[in-house]
């Protein structure tokens, strides 16, 4: 009997043995071609470049916490995102993953009103059907109703506004223009609602992850939502963690979409699974206002800025610029696309193929047409998560894509180092997992 808590007690998993490529392998010899593990292995398993990294890390020091000393990967890390990041972004704080690294944003924002002397600002903005980390506060800012629901006693009060998701949110007859101008007209109200000096962020997903399934914005949305907030002294605060290094096609999202935000939350893929890592990005004027002011950000972990993981991390980047695997996504991401599309697009029950890059998903609806889901009780994506993986596919199927109740869908995010073969793998897996679930 495992001591281990599962994340389902009633179907606990099998023993994973080893990884390589985009390949993980159980004990019992079983592969399993990984296209969904939360976005995480953009760089597959088994890289030697970062192995050698962590190893020869380990050899120098593993650990030193940073109320004493800084280390060499900490600072070449965070020099190196910080050339690369949106512009103004330059200071980084390196946390454990993406609900720390959103805590972290929510926090310093918080602390930034107060020493720039506006303590009346605490009011957050973000999005229905966003996912934001599973900590108290991280949970609160997200929109999943679902993960919400039975800690919302202990939550904090949040706004949540529509989110840009043309597919079910954009009117017959109304175009991408004007449902733009709906979306910052709902924005704004709920900014006059609450008061104008009271809001301290807005925060969002630039590409929606796991409760939306790759859902991109449209039109000027975003540049629409930096000016509103511009405009009343509100921080933009992005959420990259799922969507940002590189799985979109740019190592930030948010470079697609021309804006930049005041401060950003980063992980998974920034240390590919190699080890646990995240980090929050924050403009010079928020890091010198507290510098110049208290001195002293009130917020911690044991963990901050780690040397193995900062190791890690800097030699994910490495791979990812330095070697050019970044410039594989695009091509990959489309042809994926074209695949889906081919092989999926008329089906009768898939009702949006869509993403950026090698961020993609597929919508399943019982009539295409009306775009009607299923009913929950028929569990969709459940059905199709245990099928997939019978076939030997990882994917990221996910229940209550219209409200956290009603609607499936199914989540890909495949590692960089695809050939067109696995490709062609990652379709017929999908088929076979389609034909279990509704024929």
């Amino acid at each position: 009997m495992s001591h281990v808590y599962p994340r389902n007690s009633k179907s606990p998993p099998p023993m994973v043995s080893h990884g390589q490529g985009p390949y993980l392998t159980d004990v019992d010899g079983t592969s399993y071609l990984n296209c969904g593990d939360a976005a995480v292995s953009c760089l597959g398993h088994g890289d030697p470049h970062v192995t050698a990294a962590i190893k020869d890390q380990l050899d120098k020091v593993a650990f030193a916490h940073t109320g004493y000393f800084t280390s060499d990967p900490a600072e070449r890390l965070a020099d190196k995102l910080v050339s690369v990041a949106p512009s103004g972004l330059e200071r980084v704080y390196f946390v454990s993953g993406g609900s720390e690294a959103m805590e972290a944003a929510l926090k310093l924002a918080r602390q930034y009103c107060i020493e720039i002397g506006q303590p009346e600002r605490h009011h957050v903005i973000a999005r229905r059907q966003s996912y934001h980390g599973n900590t108290l506060g991280a949970l609160a800012t997200g929109g999943n109703a679902a993960r919400r629901a039975p800690f919302s006693p202990l939550l904090m009060d949040v706004s949540h506004v529509s989110p840009c998701y043309a597919y079910r949110g954009q009117e017959a007859g109304e175009t991408e223009g004007q449902y733009v101008d709906r979306l910052i007209a709902e924005l704004e109200a709920e900014i006059e609602a609450l008061g104008p000096e009271t809001v301290m962020a807005f925060v969002a997903e630039p590409v929606v992850g796991a409760t939306l399934g790759a859902v991109p914005p449209v039109g000027d949305y975003f540049e629409r939502v930096r000016a509103l907030c511009d405009a009343h002294g509100i921080l933009l605060i992005f959420d990259e963690v799922m969507c940002g290094m590189g799985r979109t096609g740019t190592l930030f999202a948010s470079e697609q979409y021309g804006v930049a935000p005041d401060i950003c939350a980063i992980a998974k893929g920034l240390g590919a699974g190699y080890q646990p890592i995240g980090a929050m990005l924050c403009s010079a004027a928020i890091h010198d206002t507290i510098r110049d002011g208290s001195g002293f950000f009130q917020h911690g972990h044991t963990y901050l800025g780690h040397p193995v993981a900062c190791a890690a991390a800097l030699a994910v980047l490495e791979r990812l610029l330095d070697d050019n695997v970044l410039a594989r996504v695009r091509p990959l991401g489309d042809a994926l696309h074209d695949a889906l599309t081919e092989r999926f697009g008329q089906h009768a029950h898939v009702g949006d193929v869509r993403g950026v890059g090698l961020f993609r998903a597929i919508e399943f609806v019982k009539d295409r047409e009306t775009k009607a889901p299923f009913d929950p009780a028929d569990k969709v994506h459940a059905r199709f998560k245990a099928a997939a993986f019978e076939a030997g596919l990882i994917c990221y199927p996910m229940g209550g894509t219209l409200d956290g109740t009603r609607g499936d869908h199914v989540l890909l995010a495949p590692p960089f180092v695809l050939e067109d073969s696995h490709v062609q793998e990652l379709v017929d897996k999908l088929d076979h997992a389609m034909r279990v679930t509704f024929d």
